[in-house]
């Protein structure tokens, strides 16, 4: 596969895990409720798609820095997504809005430069 269709593929991924996410603080901050469980887990799996592709285009076939970047921001956007799940929704507890926002803040900032290695000009 050619290095610039991984990453987008990966950027479409991104984009409707974004909005999963866009959709679950909007729940969790307008409603002052946990999101429903399987919005939960769809975003994390489609997360995790993503990250997958990603790292396998990092080990294959390389990537721009700023995909490069963005990965690491992913990484440990994911860790807090994770931590997240298994801390508090799965144990039905309310998730701490702080916490929600460090997640989103990494994820976007991760975007954005993802956003930058896709569309940059060559």
């Amino acid at each position: 596969m050619e290095p610039t269709l991984m990453l987008k593929t990966a950027l479409a991924l991104l984009t409707i895990t974004a909005l999963g996410g866009a959709t679950m603080a909007g729940i969790r901050f307008a409603r002052n409720a946990n999101p429903p469980a399987w919005l939960a887990m769809l975003h994390g799996l489609l997360a995790g798609a993503a990250l997958t592709l990603l790292l396998y285009a990092y080990f294959t076939v390389g990537l721009p820095v700023y995909a490069c970047w963005a990965l690491v921001l992913f990484m440990a956007a994911a860790a807090g997504g994770a931590f997240l799940n298994l801390a508090y929704h799965q144990k039905l507890q309310p998730i701490p809005k702080a916490i929600v926002l460090l997640h989103a803040g990494l994820a976007v900032a991760g975007y954005v430069l993802m956003l930058m290695a896709v569309f940059a000009p060559k």
